[in-house]
């Protein structure tokens, strides 16, 4: 088998996988707890940082990029055959637009680790005010006839089989890795690419240190994400996320919030993403006054914001809401206070919980300890719109299994 018929091989199975009526049953169910509608939990797990999670054995293609394509589809599928949780494949091979993005000004160096693994540091460049000065005001454009020859490309490869459908663009370059999960991921960043030009333990001296530099720094951000998504919109590319697109982490969009339009889409008609990992040991009157009012402009822009990621929010949700009106789910992490974010969700936003990782990471699979980790949630959360969305998970031994078992487990707690 070539590689071609490879890859139209699996679009085949996809389209057959995606065309079942399972797929429109939990769109509906997704839809309706996103829009506070009282849907049972839904339950999702993120396979596409998995070390190894498709094993080198199962790949076929030769050619470099067809195999990271074949890796993505292989993902999806094997993900929607075997786990059995509420995955949502779409009949159709979404790419992203290609976006130039120019550099700062500066060129922050990533440093991996010597031995295999997502373990990396930065080379940080802002090391004292007067670096600012190096940061230039970047502008955006689209590529498009880079873009219609990739849309050209897979066309020709399988376009028969399964509709290739261009729109929005890819925050992260994955060039065919995981079939380009992050196409319709309007993600802020703010304080995640600040950390990258001043470092972690910089930025905390920092707001002490040079508060005014800081407040210019994040509204340098500010222009420079929001330069960036008018370019999208005003290009005509984007369509809204209110689909399987990853709309924040791990998050899907579906939603009655956002009902068809006819006519040309916005940013109001997006979900976006709005964290600040990075800040989570400040204080929440230091975040309101240094981080809050610029993740707020943002914020203005978009229909409706999934705020957080891995940092607990149960301390500072009360000046969330107040600054960011159009909030409609938040990140509850393993960090949290339990007890207290369920009754400040309450059924007010989509209570999206981050299960913990350790229970089912690494070399043994403690099935006891993660249910645990899920009552902490049905015992506290019962009046809740809840999700379960399992992220960072990097290596599971090969166990694949686990993952199903996992899935049963929390199905088993809710009488799903």
């Amino acid at each position: 088998m070539n590689d071609r018929e490879r890859l139209r091989d699996l679009a085949k199975e996809w389209m057959e996988l995606a065309s079942a009526p399972i797929m429109d049953e939990r769109k509906a169910l997704w839809t309706k707890l996103h829009g506070l509608e009282n849907s049972r939990p839904m339950v999702l797990i993120e396979t596409g940082y998995i070390n190894d999670y498709v094993k080198q054995d199962e790949l076929v293609c030769a050619d470099p990029f067809m195999r990271k394509v074949e890796r993505g589809m292989l993902e999806k599928i094997i993900h929607t055959k075997e786990i059995g949780d509420d995955i949502v494949l779409e009949p159709s091979f979404r790419i992203g637009y290609t976006m130039h993005q120019p550099s700062y000004g500066v060129n922050v160096v990533q440093v991996e680790a010597q031995e295999k693994g997502l373990a990396y540091v930065f080379e940080h460049v802002i090391k004292e005010p007067e670096d600012m000065k190096k940061l230039v005001k970047r502008e955006f454009e689209i590529d498009f006839e880079a873009s219609k020859k990739e849309k050209e490309y897979f066309e020709d490869l399988f376009g028969d089989i399964i509709p290739v459908k261009q729109c929005n663009y890819s925050f992260m370059d994955t060039e065919g890795d995981g079939v380009y999960d992050w196409v319709g991921t309007f993600f802020f960043g703010l304080t995640w690419q600040l950390h990258r030009f001043i470092g972690l333990d910089e930025m905390l001296y920092w707001y002490y240190d040079y508060p005014d530099e800081m407040h210019q720094m994040m509204q340098y951000m500010v222009d420079d994400r929001l330069r960036m998504f008018k370019k999208l919109e005003e290009s005509g590319i984007i369509e809204s996320n209110a689909d399987n697109q990853m709309a924040g982490p791990c998050f899907y969009g579906y939603s009655s919030k956002f009902p068809k339009k006819e006519g040309k889409v916005t940013l109001k008609d997006e979900w976006a993403w709005c964290e600040s990992q990075e800040t989570t040991c400040i204080s929440p009157a230091m975040y309101e006054e240094f981080v809050l009012p610029y993740l707020g402009q943002l914020s203005d822009q978009f229909g409706r914001i999934y705020y957080g990621c891995c940092e607990a929010v149960h301390d500072r949700l009360d000046i969330i809401e107040k600054r960011i009106t159009n909030l409609g789910a938040v990140s509850v992490s393993m960090w949290n206070d339990f007890p207290l974010i369920a009754e400040k969700i309450g059924r007010k936003y989509v209570y999206s919980r981050k299960p913990a990782p350790p229970c089912i990471s690494g070399k043994t699979f403690d099935l006891e300890a993660a249910k645990a980790d899920i009552l902490k949630t049905y015992n506290t959360a019962k009046d809740c719109n809840v999700e379960f969305l399992f992220r960072d998970l990097y290596d599971i031994n090969g166990d694949r299994n686990r993952l199903a078992e996992w899935v049963r487990m929390v199905k088993n707690v809710y009488n799903i």
